[in-house]
């Protein structure tokens, strides 16, 4: 990952990009991203942005388990000690850079990840496109409107596709809600409740970081729930069409009466519920906190700092072109971590409570409720996945390297037009908070709501 330092470093990591803004487009699908993935050819990859993100689950595991379809040509980051460590960690041989546009024109990629700060994703995706390059984006595609249609009109404008990495969707649990939806089980689908938990752990670590800073990561409507918008546009297949958000900086930041830089040498350390011991992180202590001295970014920063200007706690009311109302929530600072969402429909409900992160629980699978309206209910178990994120993970990589042709008959994959449908009502959700009024997602780029998804 980039760090906390200023701008100024960019004009030597990336050559400034014109970016004509004309137009839109559509969905594209993985396997026209991927499309240069053929028998005995492997895919010519590059990554810029090397932080813990980039080298484990786009790194390393990318460059282990699919060595027979993916070839590391190289790897950039603005920090040369975290990119040292990153081909390091990853085990390639490829060569390393801090000049992004250097990168670019001595490997020539065929695909370029970029797994950088959320508000420099624009930049990499849209040079990345104009040198020839097709894209893999973590999520959020970018943080705000103007910047998201840069990379809608530069997509059209190149002809190369971007693939937004939504790995939720490939979870078989969150497969199973969307195949109950589609065969109709709950009727029409009326309105949603849908709330999120974070625990004091995951939930905190994002005011520790970059994160914590609305012009890095767009605040956690957009870096955070992006990912839960993204679910709620596929299950509904429905695109999102006003908002209307509060949100507010109640726990974390300046809401604390002592405070300092970083955890290590923290004089409050015994008193502080939040102390994060870095030391014990291996990993973190060789990616980070031994190139501190490059750029001063402090990856175990306190919780505290009156910097912090993201909310800890967020609720939106969003309106869908099909008639759909949703209700959401994300809170930061809860005592365990999950969600629960029900679908509320004219024949029915479906009910799922998913708990994270629980080390003591004993079961292999997840349940969704599924009650008929004057009927019996239903407890549906999906077994676990494996691997991150539900068992998304391995199958989102598998359909990106291994089988971009696959059949894809739950809709996963997800191109530009989804990438940025997400973003926008987390985008919307923030202007709304700052401007106390609902916003449009029409207003915000080139892209019109449909009722149908495209």
């Amino acid at each position: 990952m980039e760090t906390d330092k200023n701008v100024m470093d960019r004009r030597h990591f990336l050559a400034t990009t014109g970016t004509a803004l004309a137009g839109s487009l559509f969905i594209n699908p993985i396997s026209s991203v991927t499309a240069s993935v053929t028998a005995g050819k492997k895919m010519r990859v590059a990554m810029v942005g090397t932080g813990s993100r980039g080298i484990t689950m786009w790194g390393k595991t990318v460059a282990k388990d699919y060595a027979d379809q993916v070839e590391f040509v190289g790897l950039c980051d603005v920090n040369p000690g975290r990119v040292a460590y990153a081909k390091k960690y990853i085990g390639v041989n490829c060569p390393t850079f801090t000049d992004f546009t250097e990168m670019m024109k001595k490997t020539k990629p065929e695909t370029l990840i970029v797994t950088t700060v959320d508000a420099t994703h624009h930049e990499f995706i849209i040079k990345g496109m104009e040198m020839g390059a097709n894209i893999i984006t973590e999520k959020p595609m970018t943080t705000d409107e103007q910047k998201c249609q840069a990379i809608l009109d530069a997509e059209k404008r190149t002809g190369k596709k971007v693939t937004v990495t939504f790995n939720y969707r490939y979870s078989p649990h969150r497969q199973k809600i969307y195949e109950l939806l589609r065969n109709n089980e709950i009727g029409k689908i009326t309105s949603v409740d849908f709330h999120w938990y974070l625990d004091t752990s995951h939930g905190a670590d994002y005011f520790r970081r970059w994160h914590r800073l609305k012009e890095k990561g767009g605040t956690l409507f957009v870096h955070k729930s992006t990912h839960h918008f993204d679910l709620l546009n596929w299950w509904l297949e429905s695109d999102p069409e006003e908002v209307f958000a509060y949100g507010n900086l109640e726990h974390y930041g300046k809401n604390n009466s002592f405070r300092h830089t970083n955890c290590r040498p923290c004089p409050h350390k015994d008193k502080c519920d939040f102390y994060y011991d870095i030391t014990k992180n291996q990993q973190y202590m060789d990616l980070y906190v031994a190139n501190e001295k490059h750029d001063g970014y402090l990856r175990d920063g306190c919780v505290w700092k009156e910097d912090i200007n993201i909310y800890d706690k967020m609720a939106a009311q969003i309106k869908y072109a099909n008639g759909v109302q949703v209700s959401y929530s994300l809170t930061t600072y809860s005592p365990y971590e999950g969600y629960r969402i029900a679908f509320n429909g004219t024949q029915g409900r479906i009910d799922a409570w998913i708990q994270e992160a629980q080390p003591w629980k004993m079961e292999d699978y997840d349940e969704i409720r599924l009650t008929k309206m004057f009927g019996k209910t239903e407890l549906i178990q999906v077994p676990h996945g494996g691997g991150g994120h539900g068992g998304g993970d391995i199958r989102l990589k598998d359909k990106i390297f291994k089988s971009p042709d696959m059949a894809d008959p739950y809709r996963q994959s997800a191109g530009t037009r989804d990438g940025a449908l997400s973003i926008l009502v987390g985008i919307a959700a923030r202007n709304s908070v700052e401007s106390g009024k609902p916003v449009k997602i029409a207003d915000l780029t080139s892209l019109k709501p449909s009722a149908i998804r495209v």
